[in-house]
């Protein structure tokens, strides 16, 4: 199941949440980065693009597959993590570390799964 921190909530689209303020990082939880596979591009908002909690934001590909990625906030793009462009990779090693986006005045979505919650959900799909 991996890594599941107790101070991000998650959607069960796999991306996880960390609000520190108004202000929350996004990335994809140690589960999806490990169904994925090796990371090869991440495509990402530009700052300053205006997010709806439930809509896409952007996609990660792997060696297997494309994915759209989810916002689990309402808000403003404030910044992308520019590491990413030259190694997607860090998302393998490092997946509730090497966030793709901060967003600013964020909402986070009434589907928003604590990590207990997510970690119930997580076993659900083993079946």
């Amino acid at each position: 199941m991996g890594n599941i921190p107790d101070n991000c909530k998650f959607l069960k689209s796999h991306e996880w949440v960390k609000v520190e303020g108004t202000t929350a990082l996004i990335g994809i939880s140690d589960h999806a980065q490990h169904a994925l596979g090796d990371i090869v591009f991440v495509d990402l908002p530009a700052p300053g693009k205006e997010l709806k909690a439930g809509s896409t934001f952007g996609t990660i590909e792997s060696v297997k597959a494309a994915e759209d990625l989810y916002s689990p906030v309402t808000g403003t793009v404030e910044a992308v993590n520019e590491a990413l462009k030259d190694n997607p990779a860090l998302v393998n090693t490092d997946p509730h570390g090497a966030w793709f986006i901060k967003v600013k005045n964020a909402t986070v979505s009434t589907d928003a799964l604590d990590a207990a919650s997510y970690t119930a959900y997580l076993k659900t799909l083993e079946h």
